[in-house]
């Protein structure tokens, strides 16, 4: 008899299984909001898809009347900046530190202690000083990204550089090869992929710090949109943003598998093994 737990699904029984959560959500969106609509037609908490067509619309395709933009498509360049930055700067210093801390145990003796403990302080709980001391501008929206996932990128960058089994150092000593030629030939290859993951795993925090920066102190961006028009309770603008945030957050974490599996297949294919 076969067991539950070996049986796999087909992928189009896969894809339909992935789809009816979202189609069941769909349903019960739609049955509540015509309830409250038949109930109040203008009930602002659960909007119709007529409204959100309307609102964006409003947004994304007519220009705003004082500047001339176009506020949705203003707004996502905006934040897609702000968090292009703050991951990129924060994957950079990960893998310098992990791979310098991981592999060189002075370095690792000197600077993990400091790393772990600021890890274990909350980014949110500083957002106040960051306006302090880096203003309101772009430059405190980025650094609280970067104090936000950097550290733990940092810390699994190290701990990933420590699992790389040591007989493939030994090896290379070995050859004849020295701490920058292992380093460079042996350990930064394998670390690659393992950035990328992490830095998938991170992208959910990284968009956190990136709207809470927005909604403090911003004049655009998908967080400020968000909190600006909360006062007004339009749900037709707050939930179309929620579920675009949604779509870029999948769109981005896609692309970053897709460039794993095509630049470092060999990574991909042994961990399927």
């Amino acid at each position: 008899m076969k067991r539950l737990i070996n049986q796999q699904p087909h992928r189009a029984t896969r894809w339909l299984l992935g789809l009816l959560p979202f189609l069941l959500l769909l349903a019960l969106y739609v049955g509540a909001s015509n309830a409250r609509l038949a109930d109040n037609p203008n009930d602002k908490l659960l909007p119709s898809f007529e409204s959100f067509g309307a609102a964006i619309e409003r947004l994304a395709f007519e220009p705003n009347v004082r500047t001339g933009e176009y506020v949705f498509w203003q707004d996502t360049l905006s934040s897609l900046q702000r968090l292009g930055m703050g991951v990129s700067i924060s994957a950079l210093f990960a893998l310098v530190f992990g791979i310098f801390s991981g592999a060189i145990p002075f370095v690792r003796a000197n600077l993990s202690p400091l790393m772990t403990a600021i890890s274990l302080v909350p980014p949110m709980a500083i957002l106040p000083i960051l306006f302090i001391v880096f203003g309101l501008g772009e430059l405190s929206k980025v650094m609280l990204i970067i104090i936000g996932i950097a550290p733990f990128l940092c810390r699994d960058l190290q701990q990933r550089v420590e699992e790389i089994p040591a007989e493939q150092l030994v090896k290379a000593q070995t050859l004849g090869a020295n701490s920058w030629q292992i380093i460079l030939r042996v350990i930064v290859p394998q670390i690659l992929p393992r950035l990328i993951a992490s830095v998938r795993l991170s992208l959910g925090s990284a968009w956190l710090f990136l709207i809470a920066a927005e909604a403090i102190a911003s004049t655009d961006g998908l967080g400020y949109r968000i909190f600006l028009v909360r006062r007004y309770l339009s749900m037709d603008v707050i939930l179309p943003y929620v579920v675009w945030i949604t779509i870029l957050a999948f769109v981005i974490d896609v692309l970053l598998r897709l460039l794993s599996r095509r630049c470092f297949a060999w990574f991909h294919a042994q961990a399927n093994h």
